[in-house]
């Protein structure tokens, strides 16, 4: 089937096409709202500005295809095939992209408010002032994605792993990231007040200039960690792990570092 068949059957009222062959089919701004497309190969496929509104493409190839701009709002993308996908600029909220492959995906500026991505992929993928806002990124594998100045305001991202990812600047704050991998992560001037970083791993993270004002780090790993400038007042640091840290021009204003080891590696009682 080619891309003018596929438009026509759907004017005509056809929605499912699962399993169907579109391969590099030009679908600029098609619209396919409701669309169920399950399983279809629409590998480096040309969805730009498409309308896919409440689609169904779970198990779908899209790997290399170009989605920028498109509307997936609520659409059902588990288990599809997003390799190399541009989806800058793309409407995700409140999208299914449970255990999705998104390795090195573009999803700059993108809106994934809501989005569901437990299990997910997203190795190296671009993120950069994306929205994520309220997702779901439960024991995703985001290592060295690019975060930075991104949006993730009371996203879930307990069990993440997310070393040596590019996190500057972006708005953590009332996050979880409970048992989070944030090995050798980019930090700086990042905002995560009040977010769970329980047994967190941070372990040669650059947090200069980073905001945890009222965050929980009982039992965080931070040795080797730069802290330089770095906002903990408040913080709960039940045995933290800093040693080998860099405090300089720490705040550390009312913080409770009860048990917690220290640069010099000293007990704090």
């Amino acid at each position: 089937m080619n891309a003018e068949e596929l438009l026509k059957r759907y004017a005509d009222g056809e929605r499912d096409f699962r399993a169907v062959n579109l391969t590099r089919a030009d679908l600029r701004q098609a619209n396919l709202c409701q669309t169920i497309l399950i399983a279809a190969d629409l590998h480096e496929a040309n969805l730009s500005g498409a309308n896919l509104g409440g689609a169904k493409l779970s198990e779908a190839n899209l790997n290399g295809a170009n989605l920028s701009g498109a509307n997936l709002i609520s659409c059902d993308l588990s288990s599809a095939g997003l390799s190399s996908t541009n989806l800058s600029e793309a409407n995700l909220r409140g999208a299914n992209l449970r255990e999705v492959n998104l390795n090195e995906a573009n999803l700059s500026g993108g809106n994934l408010g809501g989005a569901i991505l437990t299990g997910g992929s997203l190795v190296g993928t671009k993120l950069i002032e994306a929205f994520l806002g309220g997702a779901n990124l439960e024991g995703a594998n985001l290592t060295h994605a690019i975060l930075s100045r991104a949006r993730l305001e009371k996203a879930n991202l307990t069990h993440a792993i997310l070393s040596g990812a590019n996190l500057m600047d972006a708005n953590f704050s009332d996050a979880n990231l409970s048992m989070t991998k944030l090995i050798g992560a980019s930090l700086v001037g990042a905002n995560l007040s009040r977010c769970s970083l329980r047994s967190s791993q941070m372990s040669w993270a650059n947090l200069r200039r980073a905001n945890l004002n009222g965050a929980t780090l009982y039992r965080a790993k931070l040795n080797w960690a730069n802290l330089t400038e770095t906002n903990l007042s408040e913080t709960i640091l039940i045995e933290a792990n800093f040693q080998q840290a860099n405090f300089r021009d720490v705040n550390l204003k009312n913080a409770n570092l009860n048990r917690a080891i220290m640069p010099d590696g000293v007990v704090h009682e």
